[in-house]
């Protein structure tokens, strides 16, 4: 694998010698500060380097870097491990230090720790679910694609409950939340891939939950720091899931990085409408992804059609899900995802609404029947 190492500090023939040794950088760049790597949009090394053994400082500009780039792996080089210093590193966002003397096993041990976890990383593609209005079950369709999602990979998925407070996802997973997204924003100088580990919750559908916090969020949300932590959790998951609040400007502003904005609808005029808005608003913003519209809770005998919506929305349906109030309600009361069981429309129209988001073909079993006769006989509905 090619590595890429950057070094800040003064050039060093023994430290090159040590990092080339290890076999595991084939690239080692020399540079004398951070500036050129802070940019949101700078490419990033594997590694970075900071050499502190001359006396300077840990650089202020660590924490801006940590905060554009979460997932950039951090080296920190010293002359003693002196008490203070560490704890200043361990603030910045420093992943590893090594002093004085120089060993080569030491360097070994942080690089295969440090590449190590990148090696696992394998950037899955993220969902976003938004409604159009409130109650149109917005976060039961995240739940239960999500819930599938963990099943078509063994590198799993996350969901993340974009609801600042007071979000309902942990609710419908049966999940006792410790940790929040609250809690990764507000400590977003130690967020590596071992930190987002120690807050995400894995609920007993196998699904890993950043769940929403209990509490109310101090100050106001940075765009930036919220993609900064939507871009290292896809970094760890074969997918992420996102249950998006629909009222959060902030929040619907903080999705370049989605591959499909799924707005979740259903046959009520006033919902139809605010799709319609909604979909083109986030097409304008997103033109590089894919925004399609699923019909919730579809009523065959709505004067609403299904083409009513599309030619609203300006897109065809992508899905279209059963009405199951009552099985809704008790897998909510249960804590258990409805897409765990196999002997439903309700649970066969969310897998097959996952399968067909993350491009793996959609098993007979798991087609929705459209109708008691569908289901006896097997045969695949009609879509258009």
């Amino acid at each position: 694998m090619n590595s890429v190492l950057t070094v800040i500090g003064q050039r060093d023939p023994k430290l090159e010698g040590l990092v080339r040794a290890s076999g595991r950088v084939t690239t080692v760049i020399w540079l004398a500060d951070l500036n050129s790597l802070l940019d949101a949009k700078a490419s990033q090394p594997d590694l970075v380097l900071i050499d502190i053994r001359r006396g300077s400082a840990v650089p202020s500009q660590l924490a801006t870097l940590k905060r554009q780039h979460p997932a950039t792996n951090v080296i920190l080089l010293t002359s003693t491990l002196d008490p203070a210093v560490m704890l200043e590193a361990m603030r910045a966002g420093v992943n590893e230090c090594i002093a004085e003397p120089l060993q080569q096993e030491d360097i070994d041990a942080a690089l295969a720790r440090l590449l190590g976890q990148q090696t696992k990383a394998v950037a899955g593609p993220i969902f976003a679910f938004v409604g159009a209005k409130g109650g149109v079950g917005t976060t039961t369709t995240a739940v239960n694609v999500a819930t599938t999602l963990t099943k078509l990979s063994s590198a799993g998925a996350l969901l993340i409950d974009l609801h600042l407070a007071y979000g309902d996802a942990a609710v419908f997973l049966g999940a006792d939340a410790r940790f929040s997204l609250l809690d990764a924003l507000e400590n977003l100088h130690r967020l590596d891939a071992q930190f987002l580990k120690s807050l995400v919750s894995r609920t007993v559908s196998g699904l890993d939950l950043l769940a929403s916090a209990d509490r109310p969020a101090t100050r106001l949300l940075d765009v930036r720091r919220l993609d900064s932590v939507i871009q290292l959790a896809a970094s760890q998951y074969a997918y992420t899931v996102l249950d998006v609040p629909r009222s959060d400007l902030t929040v619907l502003d903080s999705l370049d990085h989605v591959a499909n904005l799924v707005v979740v609808a259903n046959q009520e005029l006033a919902t139809v409408r605010n799709a319609g808005r909604m979909a083109a608003a986030l097409r304008a913003r997103y033109p590089k992804t894919s925004v399609t519209t699923v019909i919730n809770r579809t009523d065959g005998r709505s004067e609403i059609n299904q083409q009513d919506v599309e030619k609203v929305v300006g897109s065809r349906i992508a899905h279209q899900v059963p009405s199951d109030y009552r099985r809704a309600l008790l897998a909510m009361h249960k804590g258990r995802p409805l897409a765990l069981d196999n002997h439903n429309q309700l649970s066969a129209s969310f897998t097959a609404l996952a399968r067909d988001l993350a491009g793996v073909e959609t098993k007979k079993s798991d087609r929705p029947a459209s109708s008691f006769i569908g289901l006896l006989s097997g045969r695949r509905p009609v879509t258009t």
